[in-house]
């Protein structure tokens, strides 16, 4: 067998030279995967998260909607900054795992609107885990702008940096995981799952007024899944993904940014991003198996939140906290309730709660959000 290579440490050196970026503008971001909102972005997107709703996918459609158009999902942004979705500065050589996000949102985001960033390193959270002992929570925040300067959204985005050995060798969260063999689904339960498929209510054009919604009431279960690294690669495809790159530009990326360049079994140096796709070096890092992204996790709650509010609803804001891996063969259900309904300021206002599990009752992620709706008279 052979001996498990060492990957860097956290140091304090690293973190002193972290702590000199709070605060300060981040100048020089990585190029984002959409600069602009078009057709086709929004709809690669969309597909990515298994969203078909028409508003964001359906010319036809959108124009008899009260939109008179396309619009984003509200979650396409994170396809416009590399930073919201976990491109991290610093401690090179340690890994990186998203893990929550708070948004609000202040205007829709229109068909062909160019989306433009600013970006801050906001906090430097130290952490004791039992997934890698000592981690460092490095939450960035960012802003997003139209084209005429209009402000259509703020987010604060975290990432926990932990050290690959110790979650390798001493993580305690995923030792049973780990222990077990993979999960095999009988075609019945598969049946079962896949029911919520069939029955996934989009509200679209009918609106769902005020006065008709009230604390307590709950959503229709989302299913998400069975999770396949396709699955994963499809997300990618839409988002864009952090390191994904090829060739020269590949040899570019790891030649700037050495930290980067983890040798594969072919000894090639390639993405730390192959922890989403490459089950053996999942493992390596401490993690149960190839598992989805973050950013992807949080537009599957969004997701929800959408289907829920109609064509004529408004997503103001909306929350995320990971509470585990999703790896391969995992399937989730997404729950979620209303907690109060408030008018404030002439806006109808609906806060909700989420919660999602996988299929052994395992808490995956936590979530909610706040939807504005019209107002029936």
């Amino acid at each position: 067998m052979s001996t498990p290579r060492e990957f860097p440490k956290i140091t304090e050196q690293g973190l002193d030279e972290l702590r000199a970026r709070l605060g300060k503008p981040i100048t020089s971001q990585a190029e984002p995967w959409c600069h602009e909102a078009t057709r086709d972005n929004i709809r690669h997107y969309a597909h990515g998260i298994g969203d078909d709703n028409p508003l964001w996918c359906v010319p036809e459609y959108a124009a008899k909607s009260v939109h008179g158009g396309i619009v984003a999902l509200p979650s396409f942004l994170f396809a416009t900054s590399r930073i919201i979705s976990g491109y991290v500065g610093g401690l090179p050589g340690i890994h990186a795992m998203w893990s929550g996000a708070d948004w609000r949102w202040h205007k829709q985001v229109r068909r062909n609107d160019e989306i433009s960033t600013e970006a801050v390193l906001q906090d430097l959270i130290e952490h004791q885990t039992r997934f890698a002992g000592r981690a460092i929570q490095q939450v960035y925040r960012v802003s997003f702008f139209n084209q005429d300067g209009d402000r259509v959204a703020d987010a604060d985005s975290w990432c926990f940096r932990t050290e690959r050995d110790h979650a390798r060798e001493k993580g305690t969260k995923y030792a049973e995981v780990k222990s077990k063999p993979p999960h095999r689904y009988a075609e019945e339960t598969l049946r079962e799952a896949y029911a919520l498929y069939a029955n996934e209510e989009v509200r679209g054009s009918t609106p769902r007024y005020f006065e008709d919604v009230n604390a307590g009431d709950e959503l229709p279960v989302m299913l998400k899944g069975p999770m396949t690294v396709t699955g994963f690669i499809a997300y990618a495809q839409g988002w864009g993904g952090l390191y994904i790159r090829a060739n020269k530009l590949a040899w570019k990326l790891i030649d700037q940014h050495p930290g980067l360049g983890i040798a594969n079994r072919f000894g090639i140096p390639d993405c730390p991003e192959r922890v989403h796709w490459e089950p053996e070096f999942a493992l390596e890092v401490g993690a149960p198996g190839a598992y989805d992204y973050g950013p992807e996790r949080c537009s599957w709650l969004i997701h929800q939140l959408t289907n829920w509010m109609g064509d004529s609803g408004f997503l103001r804001s909306a929350h995320c906290k990971i509470r585990r891996h999703n790896p391969e063969g995992d399937i989730l259900f997404l729950k979620a309730k209303v907690v109060r309904t408030w008018t404030e300021e002439g806006r109808n206002l609906v806060e909700l709660e989420q919660a999602a599990h996988n299929q052994d009752g395992e808490l995956s992620v936590l979530g909610g959000g706040v939807v504005e709706l019209p107002a029936r008279r």
